[in-house]
């Protein structure tokens, strides 16, 4: 897995890179010291994740996330920051981080999370999940009509499973469908929504009141 590391700090990059090269299968290909860097060496390198702070000088962690996302929508971000604000994790969600960690995060749980966020799962310090929640549920404002005439009747339940956390094995037993079928599902509710993650699409759906 080749990693972008990008903090202000040089002793805390330095101190990831030392952490990430015990790591057998984890490659630190660059280091970036604020968000324009970031955003250049993912251009150049095109790695399968950046592991984002978040306030720095010059261009922050939240508009690197979206300008990356925006340009090259396959790397994954996964936020790692001393910031637990509630505008600094929403905006970094919205942006399109799949995982948001704090810095006094155990190293084997960063760890733990850079390979799950490459293979497609979301990670969220426990602390914040239920921040997330509240903050995405106080955004409620469009009817689900509008989401749901997008999506067939059996989109439409795997997208609300989804939401509640449920991964594809979990949602296929639920549904006694096929893991196949359900990442074909996944994969239609992605293009339909215009998102390229199950965190996005987790959104969309408890925005809209489909996680019920």
């Amino acid at each position: 897995m080749r990693v972008i590391i990008c903090d202000d700090q040089a002793i805390i990059r330095d101190g990831l890179e030392l952490l990430l090269k015990l790591e057998k299968d984890i490659e630190v290909v660059g280091l970036a010291q604020d968000g324009s860097e970031a955003v250049e060496l993912a251009r150049r390198l095109t790695p399968d994740l950046v592991l984002m702070d978040l306030k720095m000088q010059g261009m922050n962690g939240v508009e690197a996330t979206r300008r990356i996302r925006a340009q090259q929508p396959s790397i994954k971000i996964l936020v790692l920051t001393t910031y637990d604000d509630d505008e600094w994790l929403f905006d970094a969600i919205r942006a399109g981080a799949s995982g948001y960690l704090l810095k006094d995060t155990p190293r084997e749980k960063v760890v733990e999370a850079i390979r799950g966020t490459v293979a497609g799962k979301s990670y969220v310090d426990p602390s914040l999940a239920g921040k997330i929640l509240e903050l995405i549920k106080s955004e409620q404002i469009k009817p689900s009509s509008a989401i749901t005439e997008k999506l067939t009747e059996r989109e439409e339940v795997v997208l609300r499973l989804l939401a509640r956390g449920l991964n594809n094995l979990e949602i296929a037993a639920e549904l006694h469908l096929s893991e196949g079928t359900v990442r074909n599902h996944v994969s239609a509710i992605f293009i339909k929504l215009n998102v390229s993650d199950r965190t996005q699409a987790a959104i969309i759906a408890i925005q809209h009141g489909l996680d019920k």
